[in-house]
């Protein structure tokens, strides 16, 4: 019987990492480091063929504003939105939440190219797709 449950177990463990071919990663840390793992991590999915999805609220905002000066993050010395732009060259998806823009006064196209304002019905229904994974910093 505890063999049988095991195995059973396990079977569904393999199953559910088997469905994660996406992963959600929401910041809104205003903090560089905390930014850069969550990026650094969204990264290394997008290098194991997993589909990205990075949604940047509160002060994390921020590092998809052109013109931004942050501090540089070792070993690398790239800052979050060097980083930010690598997802974006790489295919992620990046958007600013919906409260962002109209909270800070900034307009669409203050934003770095390849982000847009995240559309809350669209974010809600991607999140309950089965096989998405999130991260949250």
């Amino acid at each position: 019987m505890k063999k049988s449950f095991l195995i059973t177990t396990i079977l569904m463990s393999t199953a559910l990492v088997a469905q994660a071919d996406e992963l959600f990663v929401s910041i809104h840390s205003g903090a560089a480091m905390a930014q850069g793992a969550g990026l650094v991590l969204a990264g290394q999915a997008l290098e194991q063929k997993v589909d990205v999805r990075v949604l940047l609220c509160d002060a994390a905002g921020d590092i998809a504003v052109n013109g931004q000066t942050m501090p540089s993050l070792k070993p690398r010395n790239v800052t979050p939105q060097q980083m930010l732009q690598g997802l974006i060259k790489a295919g992620a998806k990046v958007e600013v939440c919906a409260l962002y823009l109209p909270n800070t006064g900034r307009q669409p196209a203050d934003l770095l190219t390849g982000v847009t304002p995240a559309k809350p019905a669209e974010v809600a229904a991607h999140l309950l797709k089965p096989g998405v994974r999130t991260l949250a910093f």
